[in-house]
């Protein structure tokens, strides 16, 4: 077969529809040039190598030949890859979201040859069927519409773009702390107390849900904050949804219960769930939270970890051989055959069903296959089956490793080899939170090897790249790049006191006001001053399957205040909270990131400053670390530091001895020598 142009480009998504019959594009200016020559309409598709419902719609439709036929005499066709260009599926996306009031992906978009849409929709089957338009029909009636009723198509395109233009105009309103209490009351009127999370189907992780109320009941002391954040940490462990051969979390759930999932894994899930899981253990000192974080990373680095260049790749596919869920599906023969004697034990604890408990989603049909999830933790299931939890345990991990071993020789889904800078800094932050809360030294230095390698091969010239793939990096980076990877270096720093990860740190945030920060208003733009503009330049701050780069941004920004006590930022700090005050106080449940951020604000934190040795200062943040002190910067007195932190001045260095200087908001009690001392004056806060 003939490849079309994407046989040129790095991304896994757009490689997969190289040799499609459709004459894609890339997203580029030649594409829209012959759009306005040849006066066609644009057919954009936008999706991720990753995705289930992007593979069935390029089965269904761009590998046909009659739609490949219609797009391509009428039609300039455009494929992007949303993780390699976040920015143009933000716009779209949102336009979907405020025409249909859902999205998803693919996205679909036909639009004029100046990129203003008049349709927008996800997934299409080929043909019409039921009450769902297909493809083939609606590309034909835009074709009859383009030629006698283009005038309205024009028209409507014109309202989209001035409504998404007038969704920035600024609002700038004061905000009080009762939004944070505004927003964790939400969320216990939203919760699940079956099944723990927030939504009833599709269910997402949403780790920030959880990491927010975990604050919240450090803060408060309310029992019921840690009750929906443990219940629902729980009931996903047990779950589906994680695979509990291989370990990992899939993308999310299509029911309430975190049964069935949407088998894809993501980067950024793992990274968030690492960072809640590890918190809940710091918080609660139970020992299940560790191995499941543990657990995560072991899975991360065996299998997303890119041992040449020290990055992490971006995702593992929903599909193999054809069909979705396929590796990780067993039939009852399958677990007889491998566990001989100890399978009718298996099939019990993990609901092993003859019939199969998989079914299609979307035809409600079983298929004789099994998703292997637990109903009871181990210690409930150790009082039911009258077996010691100990021998309980072992047996489970001996099964395990059989089927692991098994399920190996399958073929794999496809992984999305690509490092992306942003998905990148999620997983420094959540290796240096889960290596200082487990005082795990081999974490720590995972997240190093990858901050190193972005440092290294994705900083140049001062600026951020988004996106490496074969030795090439490539993109101006996004705001989720810069806020997220300055989120993991000030994370990686506390946990080594390496001036080189601070100094990136400050040079990076200078660069990102420089590039994203809106100065006459407040807030953030999604993209760089100097890239190509859209409809319009976005700023988004709901905090979705992940945090908006935003809520990141505001809480990179008081941390920084805290270590430097920079006036300006502190001023940046509060034109950003104004300027998405209404967007907070209209839903605080939905941006539970930027109240994590709100709370360090109103609420205050401690500045940790360590003088002296510096090894000794590395044993005392070592034991600092490990405990909960959410509201905290924690550093070492170095000539650097002594150079951005004026405050720090009179502070007294022994070098063969240390100090611990405690302070709140700049004012610093006497120094204590060691952590005990410290931790006394932490708590006592």
């Amino acid at each position: 077969m003939k490849p079309n142009r994407l046989i040129n480009e790095k991304s896994p998504y757009l490689l997969q529809h190289a040799y499609n019959p459709v004459d894609w594009y890339p997203w580029c200016e030649e594409a829209f040039e012959r759009a306005k020559k040849e006066d066609k309409p644009i057919f954009l598709s936008i999706g991720y190598s990753t995705c289930h419902w992007c593979h069935v719609m390029e089965k269904e439709s761009f590998e046909d030949e009659e739609i490949a036929k219609i797009l391509n005499e009428n039609f300039i066709s455009i494929k992007v890859d949303r993780e390699e260009r976040p920015d143009i599926d933000k716009i779209y996306m949102d336009i979907c979201l405020m025409l249909n009031g859902h999205g998803g992906w693919p996205l679909t978009v036909i639009m004029t040859p100046d990129k203003e849409p008049f349709f927008v929709g996800t997934y299409f089957p080929k043909e019409s069927r039921y009450n769902r338009a297909g493809l083939k029909d609606i590309l034909l009636g835009v074709i009859n519409y383009w030629k006698n009723n283009r005038e309205d198509l024009l028209n409507r395109a014109k309202k989209v773009v001035e409504y998404i233009q007038n969704e920035n105009k600024p609002s700038k309103e004061n905000i009080s702390p009762e939004v944070i209490d505004r927003g964790y009351n939400e969320l216990k009127n939203r919760f699940d107390k079956n099944y723990g999370g927030f939504s009833s189907k599709p269910k997402f992780p949403t780790p920030h849900n959880i990491i927010f109320l975990l604050k919240y009941y450090k803060r408060k002391n309310d029992d019921y904050a840690l009750y929906m954040a443990e219940q629902t940490l729980k009931k996903m462990r047990l779950g589906g949804i994680f695979d509990h051969i291989g370990y990992g979390f899939h993308r999310y759930s299509t029911d309430n219960m975190w049964l069935l999932p949407h088998f894809e894994k993501m980067l950024y899930d793992q990274a968030m769930l690492i960072i809640a899981y590890s918190q809940a253990y710091q918080i609660t000192k139970n020992p299940f939270y560790k191995k499941v974080a543990e657990e995560i990373i072991e899975y991360i680095t065996r299998d997303m970890y890119d041992r040449e260049n020290g990055g992490f790749y971006s995702a593992e596919d929903a599909d193999s051989e054809g069909k979705e869920g396929k590796f990780y599906l067993w039939t009852i023969e399958e677990i007889k055959n491998l566990l001989k004697d100890d399978a009718d034990l298996f099939i019990k604890i993990f609901n092993i069903e003859e019939e199969g408990n998989f079914y299609e989603e979307a035809t409600g049909r079983k298929t004789g296959e099994n998703i292997i999830y637990l109903k009871k933790d181990i210690p409930e299931l150790s009082v039911e089956l009258k077996i010691d939890k100990d021998i309980l345990s072992e047996k489970i991990e001996k099964w395990r490793k059989i089927l692991f071993e098994e399920r190996e020789k399958r073929v794999h889904p496809l992984k999305d080899d690509k490092i992306l800078t942003d998905w990148n800094g999620l997983i420094i932050a959540a290796l240096s939170i889960a290596g200082k809360a487990f005082e795990n030294d081999s974490y720590i230095n995972y997240a190093k090897s990858s901050a190193d390698f972005i440092l290294n091969k994705m900083y140049k010239d001062g600026r951020l790249l988004h996106r490496y793939r074969e030795n090439e990096a490539a993109i101006d980076a996004n705001l989720d790049d810069y806020s997220y990877f300055i989120f993991g270096l000030l994370e990686l720093y506390e946990a080594t006191l390496e001036d080189k990860y601070l100094e990136n740190t400050i040079n990076l945030t200078q660069k990102m006001i420089e590039l994203f920060y809106d100065e006459e208003n407040g807030g953030f733009f999604f993209t760089p001053k100097d890239r190509e503009i859209l409809l319009t330049r976005a700023k988004e701050v709901y905090d979705g399957a992940i945090p908006s780069g935003n809520s990141v941004a505001l809480y990179d920004l008081i941390k920084i205040q805290k270590i430097t006590a920079d006036l300006e930022l502190e001023e940046k700090i509060y034109k950003t909270v104004q300027y998405f005050a209404s967007d907070i106080k209209r839903l605080p449940s939905y941006h539970t990131f930027f109240l994590f951020a709100l709370d360090y604000l109103f609420y205050g934190g401690y500045e940790i400053v360590i003088t002296g040795d510096k090894q000794k200062a590395l044993e005392v943040a070592k034991n600092i670390n490990k405990e909960y002190i959410p509201n905290k910067v924690l550093f070492y007195l170095s000539d650097y530091v002594r150079k951005i932190a004026p405050y720090t001045e009179n502070m007294e260095s022994d070098e063969k001895d240390i100090n611990i200087y405690i302070c709140k908001d700049f004012s610093c009690n006497m120094p204590v020598k060691n952590t005990e001392d410290a931790l006394k004056l932490l708590n006592r806060g």
